[in-house]
Parts: C-alpha cells; sequence; structure tokens
C-alpha cells in the first residue's frame, strides 16, 4: 500500500514514460509541479521499494514491480470514469477530477464490484485503454486525425487530452466518440480540415490544433 504522493508519483512516470521506457527528471518535476530536489529524493525512496531503477543524473525507468503498482493505480482511475460515465450520468468533461480522488481507495473488492457492474469495460470515457487486473496497459496504436488525406473515412476512437475545457469544445461540435468522419478537404495553408459527420451529413471544419489531439482508427 502507498500515500496518496506517492500513488501519484507512480500514475506520472507511467503517464510520462517514453519509447524507451524512460522519464526524466525535468519531465516528472514539470508535470507534479515539484523542484527537482524533491523528485529525486522520491526515486530514491522508489528505488529502495524496488519500484524504478534510479541512477545519478540519469533518466528513471520503472520496475517491472512499479509498472504493475501504476498500472493498477491508473486501472482504478480510468474505470471510476466510465462508472460514473455508464453509470452515475456524469459528462466526460466532468469525471477526471472526481476519479482523482477516488484512485486512492485502498479496496481491491470495490473495484472489482465497479469493473463487474459495467461488464468489464477495455476502454475509459475518452478512448484510453484500461489496464487489466494485473496492472499490465495494452498500448492502443491510434492516428491523429490530422495524419489523415483527404477522401478518407475513419472512426473517432480517443482523445489525447481530457482537460474539461477541450471536452466541452468537442460537446459544442457534436463530437463524440464512435462518429464517423470522412476528410472532405484540408487547408493547405493552416491546415485546418474539413470533416462530414457521416451519420448526419453534418460538416465540421477544425483547426490543426483540434484534429492534432483527436484519435482515429480506420472503419
Amino acid at each position: 500500500m502507498y500515500s496518496y504522493v506517492e500513488e501519484n508519483y507512480l500514475k506520472a512516470l507511467l503517464a510520462l514514460t517514453n519509447e524507451k521506457g524512460e522519464v526524466s527528471t525535468l519531465a516528472l518535476s514539470q508535470s507534479l509541479n515539484i523542484k527537482m530536489p524533491t523528485v529525486n529524493s522520491m526515486m530514491k525512496k522508489f528505488s529502495e521499494k524496488g519500484l524504478v531503477h534510479y541512477q545519478s543524473y540519469k533518466p528513471f525507468k520503472l520496475t517491472e514491480k512499479g509498472l504493475k503498482e501504476a498500472g493498477l493505480i491508473l486501472r482504478k482511475h480510468r474505470l471510476t470514469e466510465i462508472y460514473l460515465v455508464e453509470k452515475m450520468g456524469f459528462s466526460w468533461e466532468e469525471v477526471h477530477e472526481i476519479a482523482e480522488q477516488l484512485e486512492h481507495v485502498h479496496s481491491d473488492k470495490f473495484f472489482e464490484k465497479m469493473d463487474k457492474l459495467l461488464d468489464y469495460p477495455k476502454f475509459d470515457p475518452h478512448g484510453s485503454p484500461i489496464p487489466d487486473v494485473d496492472g499490465k496497459l495494452e498500448w492502443v496504436h491510434y492516428k491523429k486525425l490530422s495524419e489523415c488525406k483527404v477522401g478518407d473515412k475513419v472512426l473517432l476512437a480517443a482523445v489525447m487530452n481530457s482537460s474539461r475545457e477541450f471536452l466541452k469544445y468537442l460537446n459544442s461540435k457534436k463530437l463524440t466518440l464512435g462518429l464517423e468522419l470522412e476528410v472532405i478537404q484540408i487547408e493547405e495553408f493552416d491546415k485546418s480540415m474539413t470533416l462530414k459527420i457521416i451519420s448526419s451529413n453534418r460538416v465540421e471544419v477544425l483547426s490543426n490544433l483540434v484534429t492534432e489531439k483527436l484519435l482515429i482508427k480506420n472503419n
């Protein structure tokens, strides 16, 4: 069992891990808004607990134990988010802050019941995969909408930004996960994209700033 602060560190480490499995002191410091000497002190403690590989002046790497523990915390967070949406009627922009609190509940049975009530979901309301009961996270390789070409037909599968402001913007455009989209036009100057929502024949124009944050899969 880990403290509230330790769990936040673990979740941040998992979120920031790059393709080499590494996290820099600076990235972790900025993510948690904590001074670098404090981050290093915690990483030394994590090393003693077998959670990270720690060497001075080198990036951190989660151990197998660390990956599992971080995955289990992320599992609780994402299960809570989908439960709040599916069973309690919250909208997707409302759930993050609540899940931040409930992810620290230390009761396996509580989350097992939640998982069963939801019929064992694989994804949270924002399209992110939910780690399994062993904390294993199966990464899904989506493309960005911004990478599409004119004529492509794709499904909106996930969002890279789950901030309240961004999700409220998507709500205002009536853009939800699962929609089938067709790329009608791409402006050469600013890469803004004209899209047709196939189910309604509605047309929306999205900036490159937005299409960079929307993840899609082939229909």
